[in-house]
């Protein structure tokens, strides 16, 4: 076992490494003996430090090491052979759980070094000690997955036959339990803090994984105990309303709850894999949605294009580009500048995302054979001003949408192109006649999503600046849009973007306007290259362009505005 003198002093500790200043050390000092705490306890009571900071202090102190976030408790067979050896329920009671034992070395997750009688009882052991030190929270999730097996390796040496924990019942049971109540929570208030856009939880080898898609990049959450695994999945299907026996076939469900303060839809969608099931959660939250375009990050010259379409009575609008883009967060903002009492809007969604007040939404409902198509022909019987069609995907909703403008309503939908010219393309493939497009298309956007600089970004050298600009033609991009000064910057990282370098995303915008000039280019192989020229012609700008412009204003980086548009 390790000598239990610090390599150095804490205070040093404290003030170098973590920041804490003089005087709040000072305060807790004082302070501590009035709580019956230590110091660090006592500056994680005052809100000077965060409990997740302590145990990289105790593992500096103790020279030791932090507990991994993937880290799993002993299996139930290496515990029957230890039983004799260690008296585990002495080790949970004390705060002490078992990682792994190899070549007589027990690695054991720990708190703190507080409990003397702990101390006491590992020097007798016949064993090396190695400490991995961790929060409180992660302990006790630590001591519910090592109870489970350690209570496993009882029956095994008594005979006794363990029930699964594919029991339906039994996962009930667990679902309700306090650990996995008090998990679900933590991670969905983690998400919401993170700002995150989904929850993915999926089993990878032996083991479930909990990843947050922030600025749409994945980010490894806390690691689900092994035992909690299960029961996390079960828990999710009984709040979402899935059917928590089946495992064999796709479910989709929705949880309404409220976390750090926020009321939240989430929709949920669970996917059968080859070893286990794969849940998604996508967080809803109505705040987000109430946008103007200069928020969303449109160009002024886009925006008023855009403005100016809006004003239209009729017409259909069409926002293209892939999942997760942001076309319905664009749309909703759309909608929330006509939602005016005068205007009457009617929405079909599959799912309903988000609720907007003043607005007539309606949910498809494809098990009752209630699609868009059919959802379409009521709503325009509804006498509406607006409507919106969450997706056109087949020739009928395509054609009555296209219809319904020109009969004197403004329709908004989203088709899925990589491009706006290639929208005219896949409508076409649907079997929509180009009169019918022509007669009917006011404009249609592509977007993409880039992440935005913190503002810790710095700017890059002169010489690197220059180099950029002559490789990616900025300088003559610049002059055409006003720029007078390129910006590029470099991504840096400060506690407030969690050291990511970014903090929220932007819209990359390309706009083409059907005017009569479009209207008269033929459909046909050569329009995506005439349709690119006429761009050209008129100062509109690719979604790439759109990029650099917002690069060179130092909103984003190059490398980000190619990872998404490149």
């Amino acid at each position: 076992m390790k000598p239990l003198t610090s390599a150095i002093s804490k205070v040093d500790y404290l003030t170098t490494a973590l920041g804490i200043s003089d005087d709040k050390i000072d305060e807790a000092t004082k302070l501590k003996q009035s709580l019956g705490a230590s110091l660090e306890r006592t500056l994680v009571s005052m809100g000077a430090l965060e409990e997740k900071q302590l145990p990289y202090l105790y593992a500096a102190l103790y020279q030791s090491k932090v507990l991994p976030l993937n880290a799993k408790v002993l299996a139930s067979e290496t515990i029957t052979t230890i039983l004799s050896t260690l008296n585990s329920e002495f080790l949970l009671t004390a705060g002490a759980v078992p990682i792994t034992l190899e070549d007589n070395v027990l690695s054991l997750a720990i708190c703190s070094l507080e409990q003397w009688s702990l101390i006491d009882y590992l020097r007798l052991l016949p064993l090396t000690i190695h400490y991995l030190f961790c929060t409180n929270k992660q302990l006790a999730l630590l001591k519910e997955q090592y109870e489970i097996n350690w209570q496993t390796a009882q029956q095994s040496q008594d005979g006794q036959q363990y029930v699964g924990e594919g029991e339906i019942e039994r996962l009930k049971e667990l679902a309700q339990g306090a650990p996995t109540v008090s998990f679900v929570n933590h991670l969905v208030a983690e998400g919401v803090k993170l700002g995150a856009s989904d929850l993915h939880i999926e089993p990878v080898g032996d083991r479930y994984r909990a990843r947050y898609r922030v600025d749409g990049i994945l980010h490894e959450a806390d690691a689900i105990p092994q035992n909690l695994q299960l029961a996390v999945i079960s828990r999710i299907k009984i709040l979402s309303g899935m059917d928590i026996a089946e495992k064999r076939r796709p479910q989709d469900g929705k949880i309404e709850t409220r976390a750090n303060n926020i009321d939240l839809d989430i929709r949920c969608s669970s996917l059968p894999l080859g070893e286990g099931e794969s849940m998604v959660m996508r967080f809803l939250i109505k705040s987000s949605v109430q946008y103007d375009l200069a928020t969303l990050g449109y160009e002024d010259d886009l925006a008023e294009r855009i403005q100016a379409d809006l004003k239209k009575t009729a017409g259909v609008i069409l926002m293209t580009g892939p999942t997760g883009s942001g076309k319905t967060t664009s749309l909703y903002s759309y909608l929330n500048q006509l939602n005016r009492p005068e205007i009457k809007i009617i929405t079909l969604e599959d799912p309903i995302e988000y609720q907007l007040e003043g607005i007539n939404q309606v949910q498809i409902n494809n098990d009752i054979g209630f699609d868009f198509a059919k959802g379409l022909r009521s709503i325009v019987r509804q006498d509406p001003d607006v409507i919106m069609v969450g997706e056109i995907r087949d020739n009928e909703t395509a054609r009555i949408a296209l219809q319904s403008a020109l009969t004197g309503h403004l329709v908004f939908s989203t088709v899925h192109t990589n491009d706006a010219a290639t929208a005219y393309t896949r409508l076409l493939d649907l079997g929509v006649q180009e009169y019918l497009l022509n007669a009917a298309l006011v404009s249609i956007l592509a977007q993409r999503l880039v992440r935005k600089l913190c503002d810790c970004a710095q700017i890059k050298s002169a010489e690197d600046i220059s180099a950029l600009a002559n490789q990616y033609d900025l300088t003559a991009l610049a002059k055409q849009y006003g720029v007078d000064n390129i910006e590029l910057k470099n991504v840096a990282g400060c506690d407030k973007c969690g050291h990511t370098g970014f903090q929220g995303r932007v819209a990359l915008l390309e706009y083409l306007p059907c005017d009569n000039e479009i209207k008269q280019l033929p459909k046909n192989e050569t329009f995506f290259h005439e349709a690119a020229e006429y761009m050209k012609r008129n100062n509109l700008r690719s979604l790439k362009q759109d990029g650099y412009l917002k690069a060179i204003k130092g909103q984003t980086t190059l490398e980000e505005v190619l990872r998404v548009a490149g």
